[in-house]
C-alpha cells in the first residue's frame, strides 16, 4: 500500500541519501537561526484638546424669570398669598407669617438643583381659611337644638313634671310609679296624678277604684278641689290622685268649655306648696287631657323605648311641645329623656340609645332602665318595684335615676 498518493502528471522525486548537517549533534534538533531585530515605528498620538478631556461643567442656574414655568408658578403663589393677606383680618398675624415662610421664595436658589430633564415638584402652600369657610365650620360644629336644657342642673322645688309620649307601651306608667317611689325613699313628698283613663298608675300603687269618692274626672270637669282627691299609698311620702274610666269622655265634654286647656293648672296651683314633686301620668295620645298636663307642667320627662318607632314618636311630641310653649305655656321645656326597656343583647337597642344621645346630649339621663321581668310583675301586686323587689336590677336603676333627676335638691315640703 502506498503511503502517498501520486499526483497526476508528476513523477515521484527520489529521496536524497546524504544526511543533514545537524543529524550528528546530540540534541537531535536543528539549530536556531538568530532573528534580526526589526525597528518598530513610533506610535504617534494626536493631542486631545483640553475641552474634550475636562469634565462637563454643571449647567448654569437660571434665575427665576417670567419665561420659566417654575418662576411663573412662584409668581402665582406670591400673588395668591398677597391676596389672602389683604383679605385676612388683623387678628391673625401668625397664620400670615406661616404662609409667607412656607412659600418657595423663602428658599435660596441654587441649593438643591436637580439634573437636566427633571422638573422640581412644586411646593404645597397651606391656604388660610377664609371668613366664609370659618362661618360654615362654626355652624356645623355647633348645630342649633330645640328645647335646650341640662337635666343635671339643680332645679328649684317644687317641680311639676309631665311624663308624656304619645306612643303607647314605652313605660310611662311604670316610670311614673317607680320614679315617684324612689324619690319618696329619698325623703321628697311626691304626688302622682293619674290622667290615663285606664287608671294603671292608680292600681299600680295599690289603690282600688271602689275605695275613693272623687277622681281626676271631677277635678277637670267640675273643678273639684284637688286636695279632696289625693289618696295615700303604702310608700311613705308617696300620694296619688286616682283616675277612672270617666276620663275617656273629657275630650268631647270639654269642647265647648271656657279655658279648657288650663283647668288642671288652676287645680295644681292650689296644692303645689304641699309637695316637692308632682308627676303627671298622661295617656298615649295628644288630646285635651295631654294638653292640660303640658299646660300645667313646667318640664317634660319623656320615656323612650329603645326601638325605632320610639324615635318617630319623639319627633312628633317635640312639635306638640313647640305649639304648647308658643301658645299656652312659655315656661315648658323638655328637661329629661329616660331610655327604657333597654336590652344590651341586641344591636338595635344600642344604636337607638346612641342616636338619642347624639341628638339630645343634655337631656338624656345616664341611667338606663333595663328590660326585666320583675318590673312587669310589680304592678300585678299593687306595689312599686322598690317595694316589690328592692334588690332587683330595675329597683336599683330607678333609684339611680331618682338621684340623677333630683340632683341633691334640698327638701322643702313635709
Amino acid at each position: 500500500m502506498a503511503l502517498f498518493r501520486k499526483n497526476k502528471g508528476e513523477s515521484p522525486q527520489p529521496k536524497s541519501s546524504t544526511p543533514p548537517a545537524w543529524a550528528g549533534k546530540p540534541s537531535g534538533r536543528p539549530p536556531l537561526t538568530p532573528v534580526e531585530p526589526t525597528e518598530v515605528p513610533p506610535v504617534v498620538t494626536e493631542e486631545v484638546p483640553e475641552e474634550v478631556i475636562e469634565a462637563p461643567a454643571t449647567p448654569e442656574v437660571v434665575p427665576p424669570s417670567v419665561e420659566t414655568p417654575e418662576a411663573a408658578a412662584s409668581l402665582e403663589v406670591e400673588e395668591q398669598v398677597a391676596e389672602e393677606v389683604t383679605e385676612s383680618s388683623l387678628e391673625e398675624p401668625e397664620e400670615v407669617i406661616s404662609t409667607l415662610d412656607s412659600s418657595p421664595e423663602a428658599v435660596e436658589p441654587g441649593l438643591d438643583q436637580e439634573s437636566e430633564g427633571e422638573k422640581a415638584p412644586e411646593a404645597d402652600v397651606p391656604k388660610t381659611p377664609s371668613k366664609k369657610e370659618k362661618k360654615k365650620s362654626s355652624k356645623t360644629e355647633k348645630p342649633e337644638k330645640e328645647f335646650k336644657a341640662n337635666s343635671k342642673t339643680v332645679r328649684e322645688l317644687p317641680r311639676v313634671m309631665a311624663i308624656a309620649n304619645q306612643k303607647g307601651g314605652v313605660g310611662k306608667t311604670t316610670t311614673t310609679i317607680s320614679l315617684g317611689a324612689a324619690l319618696a325613699e329619698l325623703g321628697y313628698r311626691v304626688l302622682v296624678i293619674d290622667l290615663d283613663p285606664q287608671g294603671n298608675a292608680t292600681t299600680g300603687l295599690g289603690i282600688e277604684r271602689s275605695n275613693f269618692e272623687h277622681s281626676m274626672y271631677d277635678v277637670i270637669m267640675h273643678e273639684h278641689p284637688l286636695e279632696d282627691c289625693v289618696e295615700p299609698t303604702s310608700v311613705k311620702n308617696l300620694f296619688v290622685a286616682p283616675a277612672t274610666l270617666d276620663l275617656s269622655g273629657v275630650d268631647i265634654e270639654l269642647v265647648s268649655a271656657f279655658s279648657r286647656e288650663s283647668r288642671l293648672k288652676r287645680a295644681i296651683d292650689l296644692i303645689i306648696d304641699d309637695f316637692d314633686f308632682i308627676m303627671i301620668d298622661t295617656p298615649p295620645s295628644l288630646g285635651l287631657i295631654t294638653i292640660n298636663a303640658l299646660t300645667a307642667a313646667k318640664e317634660v320627662l319623656v320615656p323612650i323605648q329603645c326601638e325605632y318607632f320610639a324615635l318617630e314618636g319623639l319627633s312628633q311630641l317635640q312639635k306638640t311641645l313647640q305649639l304648647v310653649a308658643s301658645n299656652l305655656n312659655p315656661d315648658l321645656e323638655l328637661s329629661t329623656i329616660v331610655l327604657t326597656m333597654f336590652d344590651s343583647r341586641t344591636n338595635l337597642a344600642t344604636d337607638v340609645a346612641n342616636d338619642v344621645r347624639e341628638h339630645f346630649p343634655e337631656q338624656v339621663c345616664e341611667s338606663v332602665i333595663p328590660r326585666t321581668v320583675r318590673l312587669s310583675e310589680a304592678p300585678s301586686f299593687g306595689q312599686p318595684i322598690t317595694v316589690f323587689d328592692p334588690r332587683s336590677t330595675g329597683a336599683e336603676s330607678y333609684r339611680k335615676l331618682a338621684r340623677e333627676v333630683s340632683n341633691g335638691a334640698p327638701k322643702r315640703a313635709g
